[in-house]
């Protein structure tokens, strides 16, 4: 009867850990919903660049200096005043191609003519921005930015985009609790013609999030990147888990996730996201210091892979379990094997195949 009791309090352990964020999951529902941007800083502002470069990360996951297509789509909320200038310093910095408005790389639609600045939200802007234009430089980019991080509001930044016939990518850098209703939004993350949607897992360690819980988003988890081998592991802080509310996707089916029990599982792929490997980050605007920052977090990963989808156009959730099943997945993905993001035993450990902390793995090409 013990050992039997002993089970059961292990089970409800793991389901309360993997379950959203909320006090209350029948009560909560969209019109509760409040964005936060997984963001991370490590060290102290600087005057020059001492986190990764556009030339590490390329090397490390196997994509090209150049390319892009299209337009990459990055939703944020509030105003960031000075990010065509940040993104000027940071091209300058690491010699990539200008993206102005007069150019036409560069282009900020505002939800509203008035939307206040928030200096989080700023800094995130600077790494979504900086780093999707970093990975694809000649792709364009579109920054969206929803008058508040509310449900409502994000979602009307997020139609604004998926409206648009030259948007190949959109990504969401941000997430928060699943809500009971939720599946009444997944329609938000198609499209007419093909985009693919990314959004962040959460830097909280286990447990799923929204909008990365969407069967139509693909959600991105984190690692841990060993500056001197360049060798991955799970990050501690990557999201994943089993969502509450979204049913698993067919392309999952086929993958035969084990213990999804027909429940969408998280993250789908994963990217470099700890703070102590961070990416080199330039801003100036709001009440933080000006210069560059060393900046982590799943956040991160979300607009390089959006920028992903703009070098190769292949970045399908179908496909990238496919490449993964292949013979050849050693040629689309690094497997991330070790490292926790929590202890709830399996759904909490990093293995061979899919696994709930860093999903498929990293990427290694831009065709999948």
């Amino acid at each position: 009867m013990f050992k039997n009791l002993k089970m059961i309090i292990v089970c409800l352990l793991i389901i309360i850990l993997l379950r959203p964020r909320s006090a209350s999951l029948a009560a909560y529902r969209f019109d509760g919903f409040q964005a936060h941007p997984p963001i991370h800083t490590y060290g102290s502002v600087l005057a020059k660049p001492n986190g990764l470069t556009p030339e590490i990360i390329k090397k490390l996951y196997n994509l090209p200096p150049c390319g892009g297509q299209g337009t990459i789509a990055i939703i944020g909320a509030y105003d960031d005043a000075a990010i065509e200038a940040d993104l000027a310093v940071f091209n300058k910095q690491f010699n990539l191609p200008a993206c102005t408005t007069k150019n036409g790389c560069f282009e900020k639609h505002k939800m509203s003519s008035a939307i206040k600045l928030d200096s989080s939200w700023s800094l995130e802007t600077s790494l979504d921005v900086e780093w999707a234009h970093a990975i694809a430089p000649k792709a364009k980019i579109l920054l969206v930015e929803a008058i508040t991080p509310s449900g409502a509001n994000l979602i009307k930044a997020i139609d604004y985009a998926r409206k648009r016939s030259d948007v190949v990518a959109v990504s969401m850098s941000w997430g928060g609790a699943e809500f009971s209703d939720e599946t009444n939004y997944d329609s938000y993350f198609t499209s007419n013609h093909k985009i693919s949607f990314f959004a962040s897992s959460g830097d909280d360690g286990a447990g799923a999030s929204w909008p990365a819980a969407s069967p139509n988003v693909i959600a991105v988890g984190g690692t841990s990147l060993n500056l001197k081998s360049y060798a991955e592991s799970a990050w501690s802080g990557s999201g994943g888990g089993i969502s509450s509310f979204e049913t698993e996707p067919s392309w999952q089916k086929s993958y035969n996730i084990k213990k999804a029990n027909g429940h969408r599982a998280i993250p789908d792929v994963s990217y470099n996201a700890d703070p102590q490997s961070g990416f080199s980050v330039y801003r100036s605007s709001g009440n933080l210091k000006n210069g560059w920052y060393i900046i982590g977090g799943t956040s991160a990963g979300a607009p390089q892979w959006a920028a992903i989808q703009a070098l190769g156009l292949s970045v399908y959730a179908p496909k990238l379990y496919n490449a993964k099943a292949s013979t050849q997945s050693t040629k689309y993905f690094r497997d991330i094997v070790s490292g926790t993001n929590g202890d709830c035993g399996y759904f909490c450990t990093a293995r061979a195949h899919y696994d709930y902390v860093t999903g498929l793995g990293s990427p290694l090409t831009t065709n999948f």
